[in-house]
């Protein structure tokens, strides 16, 4: 029997059951494959990080993320979890992690504020697909249950990726936004034929001078009817935001927070910083606080 130490942490926030939960095992060195995917699954946070070794000189940490389905090259709510989990046990300062994830080779850049720690994390590649139109379109809108009259006209519905793809589609209301209910099964079967699991839906209608956008977001194809807090969704979000000038921006740079999981009761924020060369993003980054709900040990 080997124990396997195990934490649970909630992402995007600093209240406990607020924001997004992962599983978070910082020495999976050992472990197989069907092992990791078999402790996603018991764990059933939408994502679990398994930390590892490095096995190259230019990164310090591996790092892969399981839903309870499947492994996903990238998940922004559960590097927040794994590198705050990496900075408690090593008592680190301000200082630059570098990751080995499937979407790359990427840095992650720990902030130490009083004894508690803030992460942002460097996205993969931004990565902008053609806008759907017509049929595909239109089943999409009917299985999120929107009418095309709630759409926000400015916002063209379009894979963005950042490492790990979703389908960006602007709303008008806030109150529309909360009271989605969307047929599950019928968005799994689009995923299927669009080969993207991801549909994050945004509005711009805030009361917050703090807070620009709100959002939902379902992955029923890879285990995930709704994620509280999606660190990778807000940031193509932010790209996004930028391709299509939706909102005013610096000459290099655009900054912004997304709230996320209201409709859950785990509300969260998420920092998003974008990099613009010549008025095109080119980067981004998403940063969020985290706090340790518990911590376990597993044997197998």
């Amino acid at each position: 029997m080997k124990k396997i130490r195990f934490y649970q942490v909630d992402a995007f926030t600093h209240q406990k059951f607020k924001g997004n939960p992962a599983g978070v095992v910082p020495e999976a060195d050992g472990l197989s494959e069907d092992q990791m995917q078999e402790i996603a699954r018991e764990m059933n946070n939408s994502e679990t990080a398994f930390m590892l070794s490095p096995d190259a000189s230019d990164h310090d940490v591996r790092v892969r993320f399981f839903t309870p389905l499947t492994e996903v090259p990238s998940c922004g709510h559960a590097t927040i979890a794994a590198h705050y989990v990496y900075a408690m046990e090593k008592g680190l300062h301000n200082c630059t992690v570098v990751q080995k994830i499937g979407a790359g080779i990427l840095p992650v850049e720990i902030q130490n504020h009083r004894y508690d720690y803030k992460m942002f994390m460097t996205q993969g590649k931004i990565s902008f697909f053609e806008p759907f139109a017509g049929e595909i379109e239109n089943k999409i809108l009917k299985s999120l249950d929107l009418d095309p009259e709630q759409r926000e006209p400015r916002c063209p519905m379009q894979i963005v990726s950042t490492g790990h793809s979703k389908i960006i589609i602007g709303i008008r209301n806030r109150s529309v936004l909360n009271a989605l209910q969307p047929n599950m099964s019928e968005l799994a079967d689009i995923s299927q034929s669009i080969q993207c699991n991801g549909y994050f839906v945004f509005t711009f209608d805030s009361d917050s001078k703090d807070i620009l956008t709100h959002g939902r977001m379902f992955a029923p194809a890879i285990g995930i009817n709704e994620d509280p807090v999606t660190g990778n969704a807000n940031g193509p979000l932010g790209a996004y935001i930028v391709k299509h000038q939706l909102r005013p921006t610096l000459y290099d740079s655009f900054s912004f927070r997304g709230k996320q999981g209201e409709a859950m009761g785990r509300p969260g924020v998420v920092d998003v910083n974008v990099k613009i060369v010549n008025q095109a993003p080119v980067s981004v980054n998403v940063g969020g606080q985290a706090v340790i709900l518990f911590q376990t040990e597993i044997e197998i």
